[in-house]
């Protein structure tokens, strides 16, 4: 299943990440013999358990919810953090970047879903945020895109209007933020159950855990 996914994906331009969380270092290491270097996980305490037990040249993500409190642990290696919900968190990250002597580069999350339990921004609050006095003083962050999570359902149609949805938010933001950003380039949205449909409504980063680990 890996390669055929990986190979869907590559057709795509789209990076794939992995995700592994409550997955063993060695089912992680079989993947990366395959060639997949980009893995995501959602809890800080079980990225540092296994980071230290796998290869260096891994590119981590930290995909979900993020307490401002665990960022001094993952801010000296993360590669992306996709799950930037709040203001504070933002600057909780640059904080720690620079300690670190390093940029990090994240995603803004947004609340597409019907469900009450996701985190994420309106486009409003993204709006805000980008405009303030605070966000410009920021120095160790790189604002790289988009990240979101569809409704967990079994119609398609309404994910694929969610993911429409992001990349509207994610075109309005290019336009009125990042017009000459060429790093302002991913949306991170589909999983196992609807990458396609996020890939044909403009995912350039799909998160895919059970299809490549079962």
């Amino acid at each position: 299943m890996y390669s055929e996914i990986r190979q869907y994906t590559d057709t795509h331009h789209v990076t794939l990440v992995a995700v592994s969380k409550t997955r063993t270092a060695d089912q992680i290491l079989a993947l990366y013999n395959l060639g997949q270097r980009d893995f995501g996980e959602n809890r800080v305490q079980e990225l540092m358990d296994k980071k230290d037990a796998l290869p260096s040249d891994i590119q981590w993500h930290l995909i979900g919810h993020l307490q401002k409190n665990k960022v001094r642990y993952i801010a000296p290696f993360i590669s992306m953090i996709h799950s930037i919900d709040s203001p504070e968190l933002l600057e909780t990250v640059d904080r720690e970047a620079k300690k670190n002597q390093r940029t990090i580069d994240v995603l803004l999350q947004f609340y597409i879903a019907s469900e009450e339990t996701k985190f994420g921004m309106e486009l409003s609050e993204a709006a805000s945020l980008l405009d303030s006095i605070r966000y410009k003083a920021l120095k160790n962050v790189r604002i790289c895109g988009v990240m979101g999570m569809a409704t967990l359902t079994d119609d398609m149609e309404k994910v694929r209007q969610e993911f429409r949805h992001l990349r509207h938010i994610f075109h309005t933001l290019k336009k009125d933020y990042f017009a000459g950003s060429d790093h302002f380039s991913q949306i991170s949205m589909g999983m196992s159950g609807d990458y396609r449909i996020a890939i044909e409504e403009g995912s350039t980063m799909v998160r895919i855990g059970t299809a490549l680990f079962n």
